[in-house]
């Protein structure tokens, strides 16, 4: 049975987590869910990497909205060690590729998450109101701000995985946009980060 040190979970999490992987690898074989390089290490570079941002989920969260979703990292995964930890925590997964819609929506049903799918762009999504925005390998960090800030409450979350670039976009992105943030490793991966992002406003918009 592998493991997500240094996350204490339970034996029955880690099945769900065992059955994800069991189809990550099934249906990856029809449709290209992660990089081929990743897959056969899928536990610690997707699931693992994913499990960093647990820590950093604050217990009020009830609406959840995970950007750019693909194969489920890292909302799909959170949403499964969420299940026991914070049950009323709604995580939404936004997107476009409808094939991944439906890898996503399997997973769901095999695993018993408590997530919704949303398939479409998500510039064309209304406002969510999320109190957390999450974000993994999508965009660079200027656009990932662009793409949140519309579905952000005041005083909402965003957690993004990146990558050893990190540096550089956080110089790019505060040009045109006010937070404050922090960062944290991942528990996979020592050239990646989590960057946990509070009180994002356009450059452009007044003081709140």
């Amino acid at each position: 049975m592998r493991d997500l040190h240094p996350l204490n979970v339970s034996r029955e999490t880690l099945d769900r987590l065992e059955v994800y992987a069991a189809l990550l690898e099934k249906w990856q074989k029809a449709i290209n869910l992660v990089s081929p390089s990743t897959i056969t290490d899928a536990w610690d570079r997707h699931i693992r990497d994913s499990c960093t941002l647990i820590p950093h989920v604050p217990p009020t969260t009830k609406t959840w909205v995970d950007l750019g979703s693909g194969a489920g990292f890292p909302g799909l995964v959170c949403a499964i060690v969420l299940a026991e930890r914070q049950p009323s925590t709604q995580i939404t997964l936004v997107e476009s590729d409808q094939r991944k819609c439906s890898f996503l929506r399997e997973v769901s049903r095999q695993t018993g998450a408590n997530v919704s799918v949303c398939n479409a762009r998500i510039e064309s999504v209304t406002p969510m109101g999320a109190d957390l925005i999450s974000a993994r390998a999508l965009a660079p960090l200027p656009k990932l701000c662009a793409l949140a800030a519309p579905h952000l409450v005041q005083n909402g979350l965003c957690l993004f995985q990146k990558g050893a670039n990190h540096p550089a976009e956080l110089a790019a992105a505060q040009a045109d946009w006010h937070f404050t943030y922090e960062s944290v490793p991942s528990f996979s991966d020592p050239e990646s980060v989590l960057l946990i992002l509070k009180n994002l406003r356009h450059g452009t918009d007044p003081d709140p």
